[in-house]
């Protein structure tokens, strides 16, 4: 059969979650087209070639373009079968009038969504419209040539200059459960493994694509340490000129610190990491698992080894205070993390999708309003009705600075006069310019 696999948005990076399935049902004898809509337009032929759709939802706002995009096709009479599948799909049911033969999955989907294209086939139905599937998988190698190439996506840019990135992910889930994150909504708290062998000829894949840097995506790469390990050896073996990046828990960089000498040996140059806030307070309601003198011994930690943090945030929640977001400032400063940041980490608005393990938090009874189907999550106002004012004004900095290409640094220095604008606080503190390892697109959740 014919398949149109579709990626709205993965992050600025060459689409995983369209390469991996695409593998899956091509090994199962179907014919596949892979359009990556954050880089390229879809293209009327490629409609007109396809049977069936699957679109890929790993994210919120992949998930909020892929239900405009669904609505779009079917208001131009295109009422091909489709499938939602990734870490959102769960969301789909609620979003979208579903044909007979249309799906949602969520978790480890590439068995379902071969199943799925198997009853297309064969003209049957699914009996079951909302699977949420967290069975262990075998993975094919990526298809990666059915992809645009790296060089339309982010790179690595740093004081040597710039170098193209390959994506890839030796796990899916998460064994923690902070509350304000998707992820254990659908895994609750497993974790689930990519095989060794897998990522690494994915690995050697890109490097012949022309890679010189890989990000691991994982949600936390120290969920499975002593496999992570194990292909950071392995890849720093094969290619020992490779850098790396990856994602983990400020409590995971202290429990494992032992390990940042040799990452760091293996080529490991900066570490994404969700400090989110430098409130005691607000950390424990999201249940991070550290606080803010724990964030402070990470970045000395990594430092200390030549990698550099590169941490998330989240600003602006329903407890946040002026002092709150003066206190950030604060701490960017007294650790030089300006230019670490990307900007948009600034104007970061706490999200709350259906059935997020925040909701039970008995300290937003009264704060939270209806549930926004076209946002995806449920709204909330802050006490302090000029807090969400300026949630939006730095929202505007951020996206003004992305329109108009103002230097990243620039935009820091405005966010932060923008913050203390709010309060009699004339004691700014001071930022530092610094060349930094980074990518060069921004991400949003």
């Amino acid at each position: 059969m014919k398949i149109l696999l579709i990626s709205t948005y993965e992050l600025g990076h060459q689409p995983l979650h369209l390469a991996s399935p695409a593998a899956a049902l091509i090994n199962e004898g179907h014919e596949l087209r892979c359009v990556d809509l954050s880089v390229t337009t879809l293209n009327h032929k490629d409609l007109d070639w396809a049977q069936a759709i699957g679109i890929s939802v790993p994210m919120h706002t992949a998930m909020r373009l892929a239900t405009n995009l669904v609505a779009e096709l079917r208001s131009k009479n295109y009422n091909l079968p489709t499938c939602f599948y990734g870490l959102y799909a769960y969301l789909a049911p609620d979003l979208i009038v579903f044909g007979p033969l249309d799906q949602a999955i969520s978790g480890e989907y590439e068995p379902d969504l071969i199943a799925w294209a198997n009853l297309i086939e064969n003209n049957q139905t699914s009996s079951n419209l909302n699977i949420i599937r967290l069975k262990r998988n075998k993975f094919s190698t990526p298809a990666r040539e059915l992809l645009p190439s790296l060089d339309n996506y982010a790179k690595l840019q740093t004081d040597q200059g710039e170098k193209l990135v390959g994506y890839v992910e030796a796990s899916h889930g998460c064994s923690q459960n902070c509350t304000h994150c998707p992820v254990p909504v659908i895994y609750g708290g497993r974790l689930r493994i990519v095989g060794q062998d897998v990522v690494i000829q994915d690995i050697e894949n890109l490097v012949k694509a022309g890679a010189r840097h890989i990000t691991f995506g994982d949600p936390d790469f120290l969920n499975g340490i002593h496999h992570s390990l194990k292909i950071v050896r392995q890849m720093h073996q094969k290619f020992p000129n490779l850098s790396f990046d990856c994602t983990t828990k400020i409590e995971l960089i202290l429990k494992h610190k032992d390990i940042w000498e040799e990452m760091a040996d293996l080529g490991c140059i900066f570490v994404i990491s969700a400090i989110e806030s430098v409130n005691d307070q607000i950390l424990k309601h999201l249940e991070k698992g550290h606080s803010k003198s724990d964030a402070e011994e990470a970045i000395k930690l990594l430092r200390s080894v030549g990698i550099e943090i590169r941490p998330s945030f989240l600003p602006f929640t329903p407890w946040t205070t002026h002092q709150d977001l003066q206190d950030l400032c604060e701490f960017i400063s007294a650790y030089d993390l300006a230019t670490n940041i990307d900007p948009v980490q600034c104007s970061i608005r706490l999200l709350l999708p259906k059935d997020s393990l925040l909701l039970k938090n008995p300290t937003l009874e009264g704060k939270l309003g209806d549930y926004d189907q076209e946002l995806l999550t449920y709204t909330w106002t802050s006490e302090d009705p000029s807090i969400d004012k300026l949630q939006k004004e730095i929202a505007n900095l951020a996206s003004e600075s992305l329109d108009n290409k103002t230097n990243r640094f620039q935009t820091m220095l405005a966010i932060r006069d923008k913050i203390f604008s709010y309060t009699n606080n004339t004691a700014q503190p001071s930022l530092k310019d610094y060349n930094r390892p980074r990518l060069s697109e921004t991400w949003f959740c």
